[in-house]
């Protein structure tokens, strides 16, 4: 009697479409939940510490050690960037499709420890560039070839690390709620808060240490630095294992990529075929549409198997296929303006450091601060607003809106933080301007290796400012991503919300070489020379602020329109 009230109560708590690391049915009494999603966060700290010990100062590593131009480590650091974050289509794809979430993170760690392993063994050869680290000149000399080869080869071997463990960790660690019980859907929306919480606070330790160490101490340290913190963030989500919920993987005989690319290909295979057909069809089919399905109606015509059908066929898709069609169709347009915020993004990571390089970094006599490390303000302003988000905002929003779980829906909370990001370029723009100003009244415009008597903490409001933007709308898009895909296409949503930053930091990379081309040549400056105090950052920053108002007022229309799948209206 005893063991059938034990198997009734693990029935009754039992999470459905998942199982333990044994197969087993699993109970949310003793596994899943805080307890699983803190070895999956601990993970993502040590991974975006990492990242950001890598990416934080790379334009001085470009354009010291390396020796390359301004304009070019820009436009290098920008492509690297927009790859890390274009590679999670494919790692979301290899592990919805055929690894699975846990043993993609496992397989993209270890890629990621050898890739961080080969950057620090690139940073240890010899080296003949003579670049001088106390007046920030570079000369004539560059590196060995096989140390450039190295470097890149290692840096893109990160960035497909990066694609397999972004999206599934992330995915992975929201797999620990149950969506379908009200207080762990809570939980989830209070997950992607925390999730930002604890990466903030790893980048924040990065910019902060590593760059100081790269820029005082050792660019092989601290690149090895990293490498040490993924061999332990490996190690830590390992412990893990016994309490993780893992998603039970559907025998079908078509994967979801099959499943969606087939609607297509049936509704285009029947575009002749007249709405009454399909309306007779779906109404055969006892299908009763909500709204969302009003959408894209022409898919419907999926439904409908092709004249030359063949009863051993299997043509015609299903009503859940073509459902889950027009989910993924329905994000393109949110995910398309998205990408201009993506493109504002790269900046705080190239011409802002670039900035910061020639202002006044002194903090105590004989002191500086690495100008990459301003960046950890972005950092600790995610740091400190998450929690009030979370534990104050959303309550009030949530008793006056009555929108549950979030407080404000997904989309509101993207656009409050699209429009930081576009008032962030505006303050770019005007200190860019007052910098140039400080430079030509101490006629220091031809002597770029002569400090300008401005400080940095100029800089600080345009970092506040992204900050601000990011508790918005990094968080927001990394929810509604993961929320408004099928459940079995999940790593693949937040692969969308990563290849925005991709796109964007490709559309920034391709700017700025079109720049650099069209104004420079024939003994003219361009925008970008390797002088700032002849560049011209600031129209670049009001071009960035027109395109971003542009993006922003696209975002608020497709937004306008958007109907939320029947799973996600927050």
């Amino acid at each position: 009697m005893m063991a059938e009230e034990a198997e009734t109560l693990i029935l009754v708590n039992a999470v459905d479409g998942t199982v333990d690391y044994k197969g087993r049915t699993v109970s949310r009494s003793n596994s899943g939940g805080w307890t699983s999603a803190a070895f999956i966060i601990g993970v993502e700290v040590a991974e975006r510490f990492a990242y950001y010990g890598i990416s934080s100062n790379l334009v001085m590593y470009l354009t010291g050690p390396l020796g390359q131009s301004t304009a070019a480590a820009a436009a290098n650091i920008n492509a690297w960037g927009g790859a890390a974050a274009l590679m999670p289509l494919l790692g979301a794809f290899v592990a919805d499709s055929f690894l699975g979430r846990y043993r993609t993170i496992v397989v993209a760690s270890l890629l990621y420890i050898l890739a961080l392993g080969l950057l620090t063994l690139s940073a240890t050869l010899p080296s003949h560039s003579c670049f001088d680290s106390q007046n920030n000149n570079i000369s004539a000399c560059s590196p060995p070839q096989l140390q450039v080869i190295l470097f890149f080869f290692a840096l893109y071997l990160v960035a497909v690390a990066v694609g397999g463990h972004k999206p599934c960790t992330q995915a992975f660690g929201a797999d620990q709620f149950d969506g379908e019980d009200p207080e762990e859907c809570k939980a989830k929306s209070s997950f992607f808060n925390w999730w930002y919480f604890g990466a903030s606070a790893g980048v924040t330790v990065a910019v902060i240490i590593v760059s100081y160490i790269q820029d005082n101490l050792s660019w092989a340290l601290g690149f090895g630095i990293p490498c040490i913190a993924m061999v332990i963030a490996l190690g830590v989500f390992m412990l893990g294992s016994t309490t993780y919920w893992y998603s039970i993987v559907q025998k079908n005989e078509k994967g979801p990529f099959v499943r969606i690319g087939g609607v297509f290909v049936a509704a285009f295979r029947n575009w002749r075929r007249s709405p009454s057909s399909v309306a007779i069809e779906v109404e055969t089919r006892g299908f009763l549409p909500h709204q969302s399905s009003e959408q894209f109606r022409f898919l419907n015509k999926a439904l409908l198997a092709p004249t030359n059908w063949k009863e051993d066929d299997d043509c015609a898709c299903c009503i859940a296929d073509v459902e889950e069609a027009k989910a993924i169709l329905r994000l393109v347009p949110i995910w398309a303006t998205c990408c201009i915020y993506g493109m504002v993004f790269a900046q705080s990571s190239t011409f802002f450091t670039k900035q910061g390089a020639t202002m006044d970094r002194t903090i105590v006599s004989g002191h500086k601060i690495p100008a990459a490390s301003l960046q950890c303000f972005i950092y600790l302003t995610l740091i400190i607003l998450l929690p009030i988000y979370d534990r104050i905002f959303v309550p009030i929003t949530r008793a006056f809106t009555r929108t549950v779980p979030s407080g404000i829906t997904m989309l509101q909370r993207i656009g409050v933080g699209f429009f930081f990001h576009v008032l962030s370029m505006v303050v770019a723009a005007l200190v860019e301007i007052k910098r140039l100003k400080t430079a030509q009244e101490y006629n220091i415009v031809d002597t770029p290796d002569v400090m300008i008597p401005m400080s940095v903490w100029w800089l600080l409001p345009q970092y506040l400012l992204f900050g601000v933007a990011d508790v918005f709308t990094l968080v927001g898009m990394q929810e509604f991503f993961y929320d408004q895909v099928p459940t079995e296409l999940r790593s693949i949503g937040l692969a969308l919300y990563f290849s925005v930053f991709g796109i964007g930091g490709f559309l920034s990379s391709f700017l700025i070489s079109v720049i650099e081309k069209t104004t420079g040549g024939e003994g003219r400056d361009s925008w970008f020379p390797n002088n700032l105090n002849k560049a011209h950052l600031d129209w670049f920053y009001w071009l960035l602020f027109g395109l971003s108002s542009i993006g922003f007022a696209f975002y608020l229309h497709f937004a306008h329109s958007y109907v939320y799948n029947r799973r996600g209206t927050t």
